[in-house]
This record gives C-alpha cells, structure tokens and sequence, in this order.
C-alpha cells in the first residue's frame, strides 16, 4: 500500500498543472468594448438584400460529403503544428519590447511610483495571516488531547481551522481596503497561490504521518514513510511540484492583463511545465522507495516528454488521452490504498461504519475518476473542435462521460447496498433476545439475500435505461418491447415462472428461513440461503441440494418454536413397570435441571405409560418437550442413564432370543428369529438416520 501512495503524489499533480497551465496559457486579453454605433451599422448593412446575395455566392453551402481524407488530415495537422510553434517562436524577439511595456504599466497602475509596493503588501499580508494562525495553533493546542494528536481525523480538522484562519485573516486584511483594479487582481491572485501552496504541503504532511494502517487502535498510527529520508524526499518533491504548478498558474494568468501577448503567455507556462517535467524525470530515477526496471524508467521518462511535447504542440486530444492513461491507474490506486488506511482507523461500528467505510473507500476513488470525467467534459466543451469534426461524435462523446458518472452512482449505491445487507445478515442476534426477536432476525436473513438480487437487478435495469437515454436511444419503445419480450418469455419458460412465483409465496407465509431444518419429500436438510429460483438445503450428513421452489411441495419444518419427541423402550415382562416410571421421571427432572439442557428443555422426560405389549416385551413410551435441533442430545444422554439406572434397579432391556428345540418347531423358531432380527434391523436404520 505504501508504494501505491508513493506513485500516486507525482501522476496527480501532473494532471493539475498540465490543466492549469494549459487554461491559463491560451487566456486572451479581454476585448474591448465595441462602440454602440459600429454595432448598429454592422447589423444594418448585414440585413442589405444585396450583401446577403454576395455572401451566399462567395460562402460554400454545407453539403453532408465525406470530409478530408486521412493524409489530407495529417497535412493539415502538420500546417497547424507548425503554425503554432513558429508562433510562439515568434514571440521570443518581442519579449523584450513586451517586457519593457509590461514594466511600464506595473510602474504606473500597480506600484504607483513606489518598486516594491506589491512584494512589500504581499509580504505584509502574510504575515498577519501567519499570525493570525499562531493564535489560533495555541489555542488549540491547550484544549487537544494527546489522544486527539494520534487521531487522523483530529489532525486534519485541526490543521484545516489553522490553514481556514490564515486565509481569512491575510486575504480579508486586504480586502478591507480599497485599492486599484489591477493591484487588486494582482495580489489576490498570488495570495491564493500561496495559500494553496500551503494547503497542498500540509495534505502532503498529514499523509506522510497518519498514511499507515496498524491493527491496535491503541497504538500511535504507522507513518507511510519508514525512514526519514524518504519523508524528505517526497516533501520537497511535492512542494517543487505545488510551487510550479501554482505560482505558475498564478503568473501566466496575470502577465496578459500587463500587456503581454498570448503567445508570451504559453511560453511562460511552457517554461513552469519544464520545471514539473524535469521534477518529475528526477522522481523516477531517484525515487527512494525502489527505483524499478531501467526499461519502465525509460520508458516513463519518455512519456512525460512526449506529453510536455504534445502541450506545446497543442494536440490536446493526445495529450489528455496519455495524461489520463498514464495517470488514472496509478491515482486509483494511491488514493484506494489512502481511503482503506482511513477507513481502517474509524473506530465506528455498526450500520453507520459500515456505510462510512463504504463512502471513504468506494467514494475516494469514484471521486477522482468523476474529476477527471468533469474536466473531459469541461475540455470537450472549450476545445470541441479539437476532439472531434462532427456534431454527432460531440454528442457521443458527451453522452459516454455522462454515462460513466452514471455507473459511478450506480457502484457507490449497490456497494452500499450489498455491505448493508451483508452487515444485517451477519448480525448476531443479542444475548437475552425474546422468541419474538429471534424470529424477526431469522426473517430478515432469510429475506435479505432475495432482496439483495433483485436490488442489483433493478440498479442494472435503470443503470443501462438511463445511460442509453444519455446516448440519444428512445427507451420507452425498448421499454415496451421488453414487456411483450418477457411475457413471451413468460409463456415459454413456465417452469422458472413457476419456480419463482412459489418463492415468493413461501417468503410470504413465512415457511422456512435460512438457519432452519426442513423436509419436503425426500429433499431435508438445513437452508443455508436462497437465490430467485431455488433454495439450498445442507443434509446432516452433508450434501448439498439446491431444489428449485417448484418443486418443494409441502413443507415440514423441524425447527419453530417447539419439537416433542417420542421414545420407545421395551422391557421384559417381570420388570417393576412403576419403578421404571419413577426411574424415568427422576432423570427427566435432573436433565432439565442440568445447566447443559436446561435453557432447550421446555417439558422435562417423563412416562406416559404401557404402549403395547410386544412378544418378548412390554414397550414403554416416553415424551420429551424441547426447543427444535436440541432433543436428540437430550435424547441421547437420557438414554444412557436409564440404562444405568435399570441395570442398576435389576430392571432388564427386552432383547429377542431365540430358544430352538428338536422336532417340527425348529423351523417355525428360526423363522421367528429371523423375522426379529429384521425388524430390529430397520429400527436401528430409522435410528441412524436422524442428525
């Protein structure tokens, strides 16, 4: 994760100030008014019959044929590359004579005869705002816990109020004067590039710190950086990087208000570009943290040449395709590994943690490809005409950015989802919860993962009918050719119709929930979950059947509310039948005393008498109350104590024997026996056959 972080600062921030510079580099001077007499003459001699004639015969008419061929593009292309750089290096013999009208105008409308006077404002500005700041970093300190210096989000609030107060203090400073137009332009403009310059140094500082994830929120937070010279490193890269890009914004913004020349103001910004490029060629040489093979150095290296080269160029469809090629995955991937660091050290629980931990890390990296979505669309808007040649190829274009916002909603809503669904079905019920509650739960588990499909059905649904409606596609006859299509559908697939519209009638009379034992024909077993179609059933001996709600039928379930079990035992016919009463009875009464069985004995063992008289046994019955899945170890411990309990009270287990004699009864005997041991036989099968 560190390494991710690591390779996301330099990609970012490169993106920043190719976009500023780039806007700031191609900002003209503002026209001047045109006077309301020239207008009135221009739209009169525009509305002339006979100038309207001339125009039409000298003007094309637009016809729909194909346009330049591909090597025309390209020529045509190449003539603009060239017109464009021999431009700009046109411009280089007129700086002096633009630097000298430029100084011109700073010594008469800015510093008003006095040099300095801008340094020395800014200079003033900010120091009140860095005391302003004191103040406010003292104050704080008083009242913050050493518990809050460990806690990211303390530091963050706290160095946001420190960074909040120096800007309202240095900028509001100066705007409660008044002062001259440019002046004003010109302080306010390298103020906030000031203050942004230290926005981005102190975010960089609080990563460092508080970047790291550690197991015990107890401990002080792992740093990103391990060692020192790392942290340095990295900090003095991201303050050149903020420092080029910033003040360079800030200048090539100003210098056309001062008489330069647009094209002087694309070299000024060309120029701060050349001190991020060759910062960032120093970072993936020097980078401390693993330089990496020498081909993919090489090869990055030469990316960012070839992208400052694609700026100066203007091909600004090349440079914002490589831009964001080489720069989206990486981001994606620092700021994932920033946002789950976060989110691992909110020590919120329950449904509202689980949706802020969803938000940080899901939201964090759907917000930087929402920007760079935003400033595509922006770019598509100022520089259609560099993008694309038709209108139509715009509206795609258009329509494909609007569209990826749509799936960015569209995850954040259904990772939302999911992760709630998932919380409340994990979700233990309380200790001391009532029968009541305990039913609701299980409801619930039972019917999330239903209403989980069919969420993520509908979110897909309205996904791909709003994107398509962004794309210019009418959706209300795909609408309606999707209904008589599902109801064709309907007719041929009874079967699925069948087995869903049964599981909604089982959900609905509440038959079985996921966690309980249930049979249905030959299909028992425990539901584990459910789909739209069928339910998974796990046998006590562990197969799985995945049986579709059609074909469930009737169901048993073994596991609502109370279960009585039946049990059998035949003694011989001179055993004492009331002392087994009261043998049996006395250990019903020490099992549902007992601490291991007495919270799931609702109706203790006891006798209910004589239930037949067998031909070697008199079989007594027995009943025993429990709560469901609990009888058969209460079953089996009491077993085994009225066993003891008659061995020791000389009342004796009926068992078949066989007593063979001479003569014609030895057949009839041996076929007795044999029938016996059969029926013995299956009753130890129905037996076994039990969880």
């Amino acid at each position: 994760m560190k390494n991710k972080l690591r390779l996301g600062f330099l990609p970012v921030v490169v993106v920043l100030l190719l976009a500023l510079l780039q806007g700031s580099s191609l900002a003209q001077q503002p026209s001047p008014d045109l006077p309301p007499e020239k207008a009135k003459q221009f739209l009169e001699l525009l509305s002339d019959p006979e100038l309207k004639a001339w125009l039409e015969g000298k003007i094309p008419a637009v016809t729909d044929e194909p346009g330049l061929s591909i090597s025309e593009d390209i020529l045509s292309l190449e003539a603009g590359i060239r017109a464009r750089i021999g431009a700009l290096g046109a411009a280089i013999p007129r700086l002096p004579e633009e630097l000298s009208r430029a100084t011109d105008v700073v010594s008469r409308d800015v510093n008003s005869g006095r040099p300095g006077l801008v340094m020395g404002i800014l200079a003033v500005l900010i120091a009140v705002g860095f005391g302003a700041e004191w103040a406010v970093r003292r104050a704080l300190a008083r009242t913050r816990s050493a518990v809050a210096q460990r806690d990211a989000g303390q530091a963050i609030l706290f160095e946001t109020v420190a960074l909040l107060t120096f800007a309202l203090a240095s900028a509001g400073s100066f705007l409660a004067f008044g002062w001259p137009p440019l002046l004003r332009r010109i302080i306010l403009t390298l103020l906030l590039a000031f203050i942004a310059f230290r926005v981005v140094r102190a975010a960089a500082r609080l990563l460092f710190a508080f970047g790291g994830a550690t197991s015990d929120p107890s401990d002080r937070p792992t740093p990103l950086f391990e060692s020192e010279a790392s942290i340095r490193f990295w900090r003095w890269r991201v303050s050149l990087v903020a420092g080029f890009l910033l003040f360079g914004w800030a200048i090539a913004n100003l210098i056309p208000g001062l008489g330069f020349s647009r094209e002087v103001a694309e070299l000024v910004a060309f120029l701060f570009g050349l001190g991020i490029l060759a910062t960032a060629i120093d970072v993936v040489w020097q980078r401390p943290d693993g330089r990496g093979s020498l081909v993919k150095q090489s090869f990055l290296t030469l990316s960012l040449i070839v992208l400052w080269g694609a700026w100066v160029a203007g091909l600004l469809g090349v440079l914002w395709l490589g831009i964001f090629a080489l720069v989206l995955p990486t981001a994606l991937r620092g700021v994932g590994a920033a946002a789950e660091a976060l989110a691992g050290r909110s020590r919120r629980s329950g449904a509202m943690g689980v949706v802020l931990n969803v938000l940080i890390v899901r939201g964090a990296r759907a917000a930087v490809i929402a920007a760079a979505v935003a400033w595509l669309a922006h770019i598509w808007r100022i520089r259609a005409a560099s993008l694309t040649f038709s209108e139509t190829d715009g509206f795609l274009i258009t329509g494909l950015l609007h569209g990826i916002i749509i799936l960015l909603i569209a995850d954040l809503l259904w990772q939302l989802s999911k992760a709630l669904i998932e919380y409340h079905t994990n979700l233990a019920p309380a200790d001391g919860s009532s029968a009541d509650q305990l039913a609701r739960s299980g409801r619930l588990r039972t019917l999330l993962p239903i209403f989980r499909n069919a969420l993520a059905v509908f979110i897909a649904a309205v996904t791909v009918l709003t994107i398509l409606a962004g794309l210019g596609v009418q959706i209300l006859p795909l609408i309606a050719g999707a209904g008589i299509f599902g109801i064709a559908i309907g007719f041929g697939s009874q079967t699925l119709v069948k087995d869903v519209l049964s599981g909604v009638f089982y959900m609905m009379d509440d038959a079985f929930r996921v966690g309980e034992y249930i049979q249905s024909g030959s299909y028992k077993g425990t539901v584990e979950s459910f789909s739209l179609r069928s339910v998974r059933l796990r046998h006590h001996r562990g197969p799985i059947y995945t049986v579709p709600f059609g074909e469930l039928g009737a169901v048993q379930n073994m596991s609502r509310d109370w279960v009585i079990d039946k049990i059998t035992i035949g003694v011989t016919y001179d055993s004492d039948v009331e002392l087994a009463r009261k043998l049996i009875k006395k250990i019903g009464q020490e099992l549902a005393a007992d601490p291991e069985f007495a919270a799931d004995t609702i109706e203790p063992l006891k006798m209910q008498g004589i239930d037949n008289f067998g031909d070697y046994a008199i079989v007594l019955r027995m009943k025993l109350t429990t709560k469901p899945g609990t009888q058969f170890g209460i079953k089996r411990r009491a077993l085994m104590m009225i066993k003891a309990a008659f061995a020791e009270n000389g009342i004796k287990i009926a068992v078949p024997t066989v007593h063979v004699e001479s003569g014609g009864e030895t057949a009839a005997a041996a076929h007795q026996a044999t029938q016996t041991l059969k029926k013995s036989k299956t009753l130890l099968e129905a037996v076994s056959d039990t969880p």
